[in-house]
């Protein structure tokens, strides 16, 4: 959920304590299946006066609606991982896709997706490190899922039954896997045919792909905060926040 350099910031704040720096340090290792010893170790990375002699297993302890001990070690609840992406936020940047990756933490809790908040997880740190192509491709793969998961849960014979007519030797899906088949700009395509959303999401979508497509294949396109910022909103507006 947070890299070591975010650690470092979030830790060395005023007014961070004790139990937020051990949150964060959870946070860090994926937000789960943290050991103390895990936390304690990268409390010392990150330079935490005092870590070694910290209880951290204590202050886990007292912050139970924030975490919890799991059989392979300390998780996050999701309170807990909305209150971590909150003390993360405020040491961010104060660049267009670093704020919007914001809005994007306060989503993450919410996503039942496992592979949607996997991939979104990924591209909020990319946004917030400025690394932008990793931000747009991670979190147009993470929408996907999303949209894959609906077809299948709500669509699956509409969506088949139109993909026939557009491709006579179209095999009837079964799984989001076998969605993979068909090319991502033809599904936006079948999917507003279906019902799934309308003629205007589907044109901006259809940009996102096209961004995405560039920023995944070696080109000399080059972009910055504002536009991963744009594709980054459409995506929170439009997929994750209505099929999350």
């Amino acid at each position: 959920m947070l890299t070591l350099e975010q650690l470092k910031r979030a830790t060395h704040r005023k007014g961070i304590t004790k139990t937020d720096a051990a949150l964060l340090c959870v946070a860090t290792a994926g937000g789960k299946a943290s050991s103390t010893a895990i936390v304690r170790k990268l409390a010392i990375e990150a330079g935490v006066k005092g870590a070694k002699k910290i209880n951290f297993s204590a202050h886990l302890a007292s912050a139970e609606d924030k975490v919890f001990k799991a059989a392979d070690g300390w998780e996050l609840t999701d309170t807990g991982r909305q209150y971590v992406a909150g003390l993360a936020a405020q040491g961010l940047s104060a660049s267009p896709a670093a704020s919007e990756a914001q809005a994007l933490r306060a989503l993450l809790p919410k996503l039942k997706n496992d592979d949607a908040r996997e991939f979104l997880t990924e591209a909020v740190v990319c946004a917030e490190q400025s690394l932008f192509r990793a931000a747009v491709v991670l979190s147009w793969v993470g929408a996907m899922a999303l949209l894959y998961e609906r077809a299948v849960a709500k669509h699956l014979p509409s969506l088949n039954a139109e993909a026939v007519l557009r491709d006579a030797k179209w095999k009837a899906a079964k799984t989001t896997d076998d969605l993979g088949r068909m090319k991502e700009a033809t599904f936006l395509e079948v999917a507003q045919s279906v019902g799934m959303f309308g003629k205007n999401v589907r044109q901006e979508l259809e940009g996102c792909l096209k961004l995405r497509n560039s920023c995944g294949h070696p080109t000399s396109l080059k972009i910055g905060a504002n536009k991963v910022a744009a594709h980054l909103e459409t995506l929170a507006l439009n997929v994750y926040a209505v099929f999350g």
